[in-house]
Parts: C-alpha cells; sequence; structure tokens
C-alpha cells in the first residue's frame, strides 16, 4: 500500500554496478533479463508500472532444475509501516532469513538492523509481483533461507497465495521448503485504530485495484455488500491512472448508503505522512483529486449504526440491545 527512495543496501541486488551473484546464477543488472536463480524475469523489466507485461506470466525454472536442499521460504507482514508496528515474530523471522525480497518501498520501510544483517535484498518496481516472487522460490530452491515481504498482512492483497501458486507450477513442495506465512497487522485494522472504533462489527474490504480483477467485477462485489449491514474497508482507492474507478465506488455507496454515513480516511497510516480525516459519505466524491486520498490510503465506510463520538468513528457491537449501561 502505498514512495520510492531506495537506499543502497537495498539495491545491493539490482543496481547496474552489482556483479556478484549470491545463490551462483546469473548476475541481475538493471537491463538484465536473467535472474539470478534462473528465474524468468528481471526486477526492472519495462513496462507500464515497472514489470514485464509478457514475461511476468511466464514461470521459468522448474524444481527439478535445482540441485540444492531447498533452503526456507516465508512471507512475511511488515505491518503498518514503521518499525514498531513489527510483531516480534516478524522481526525474527527477517532476522533469520539470508534473502530478502520485496517491493522496493517495503524494502525502505525495514529496519537498519535487518538489512544490514541480511546477505542480500533484492527488490522491484510497482508491479514486479510474479517476477520478485518467483525470483524468491528460485532463490530458495537453490538452498536459501528467504523471506517475502509486505505492508500489512501476507495474506491481504498480498503475495502468499501466489508464492504458493508458483511454487505448485514448478514442481516445487511446501513442505520441502518449509513454507510459513508471518502474520502482519492489515490495513484495515491499523487505519480502524486511528479512527477510533470502526471495526468492532461485521466489515467487508474491497480493492479498487483493477491490476488484477476487472472493474466490472469490482462493481459486482461492491453492489453486493453496500445494501448490506457491513463497515467497508476501501484499499487502493485512487490513482492518477484510474480517478473513475473512486468516483464510480461513491456511486455505488451513495446509492445504498445514507448520505449522512460517517467515513474515515487514513493516508500513510504510522509513516512519516500520517493524515487522518471524518467526514461523510456524501463528502468523500469531492475529495479524490486530494493529496490524503491515494494508493496509500484505507477509506472506513461506516454502516447504518455508525456514528461519530468526540471525533472517533464508533460502529456498536450491539452490547445496547442486550445490557443497560
Amino acid at each position: 500500500m502505498s514512495t520510492d527512495d531506495t537506499t543502497e543496501t537495498a539495491e545491493a541486488s539490482t543496481t547496474e554496478t552489482d556483479s556478484s551473484s549470491k545463490c551462483g546464477g546469473a548476475t541481475t543488472t538493471e537491463s538484465d533479463s536473467t535472474s539470478k536463480c534462473g528465474a524468468s524475469s528481471s526486477s526492472e523489466s519495462s513496462s507500464g508500472c515497472g514489470a514485464s507485461s509478457d514475461d511476468e506470466e511466464e514461470v521459468g525454472a522448474s524444481a527439478d532444475d535445482f540441485k540444492a536442499d531447498p533452503g526456507k521460504l516465508i512471507t512475511v507482514g511488515l505491518g503498518p509501516g514503521q518499525p514498531e508496528g513489527m510483531t516480534a515474530r516478524a522481526k525474527a523471522a527477517l532476522a533469520d532469513a539470508e534473502h530478502i525480497v520485496g517491493y522496493r518501498t517495503y524494502v525502505d520501510l525495514l529496519p537498519d538492523e535487518i538489512t544490514d544483517d541480511a546477505e542480500d535484498i533484492y527488490s522491484t518496481p510497482m508491479c514486479g509481483e510474479v517476477s520478485r516472487t518467483e525470483e524468491a522460490i528460485d532463490r530458495t530452491l537453490a538452498g536459501n533461507d528467504v523471506a517475502i515481504i509486505g505492508s500489512g498482512d501476507p495474506n491481504v492483497y498480498a503475495l502468499s497465495g501466489l508464492a504458493l501458486e508458483i511454487l505448485e507450477s514448478k514442481g516445487g513442495s511446501a513442505d520441502a521448503v518449509d513454507f510459513e506465512v508471518v502474520p502482519g497487522v492489515p490495513a484495515a485494522q491499523s487505519c480502524g485504530a486511528r479512527l477510533g472504533a470502526p471495526l468492532v462489527n461485521d466489515t467487508v474490504s474491497v480493492s479498487l485495484s483493477d491490476h488484477l480483477t476487472p472493474m466490472a467485477e469490482i462493481e459486482s462485489r461492491l453492489e453486493a455488500v453496500a445494501g448490506e449491514g457491513f463497515t467497508i474497508a476501501i484499499y487502493n482507492p485512487w490513482s492518477r491512472k484510474r480517478r473513475e474507478n473512486f468516483q464510480t465506488c461513491c456511486e455505488i455507496l451513495l446509492e445504498h448508503r445514507d448520505p449522512d454515513t460517517p467515513v474515515g480516511i487514513v493516508h500513510g497510516a504510522s509513516r512519516d505522512d500520517e493524515e487522518t480525516m471524518l467526514t461523510d459519505l456524501e463528502t468523500l466524491p469531492e475529495l479524490g483529486e486530494e493529496d490524503i486520498i491515494d494508493m496509500t490510503t484505507t477509506i472506513i465506510v461506516g454502516n447504518e449504526d455508525t456514528y461519530v463520538f468526540e471525533d472517533r468513528m464508533v460502529t456498536p457491537r450491539g452490547y445496547e440491545t442486550k445490557y443497560d449501561y
């Protein structure tokens, strides 16, 4: 979820001056299309979003191409952003990993003690999900202990599932690589905490990113939940290339919910540029062009019972119908 100012350490495996492979394969440079461990895609392939639109879908080396005993493969959730938001389990897992693989923005969030101790760090720009996940798997099959990192939780709009899919497509075994998911705090939870208590009752999450899911399908999902009594957490609400997705979302919500429904907006939760705002559903469409709403933002739309108390969203759980207080 979320800028791109990668440090020299984070670029160690992808810079043009790098000449040493960390797992016995060909060296990867910014213009190279050969993986260090036999993967088919480069971390710096060229396309509109930083990855090769052709090669991204291809899986290269199979498990049989690697002669070493496999290492360990883990997917690690960093939580909302700052090191203090990481779980102790996540920090321990990253400390044990020999190689760390991730999107550049997330690599930038790692504390120095993690990056300094790693043998190698491999990063890709946005949309390099397939190439970097395959790279991580190839490094694991080559005998290294590898961590794939992401913000939030690895099972929420992240790469745990993709890692297992690619591992299976290579003929690999999750048991052989001792595959493990290390959970983190998802964006909805970290942003909800900034807003008060908006997620106490039934909640659903919807991503407006149409990178993988056609917008028609996203609209269908929104239509299905907008009229129900759910609090809705909206991920990836806006980017310059797809303003219309946000506007369509607002239109669907306004068809099913009162204009005065409380809405909470959190930009960059737990990061240096964090910003929060409480508003209502009627005002939400006007904020699409504002800096507070972008790909690092999560929007919480209350249900019919949600209200605002002293600048905090509250969604009742239902205790008031059973107890006197």
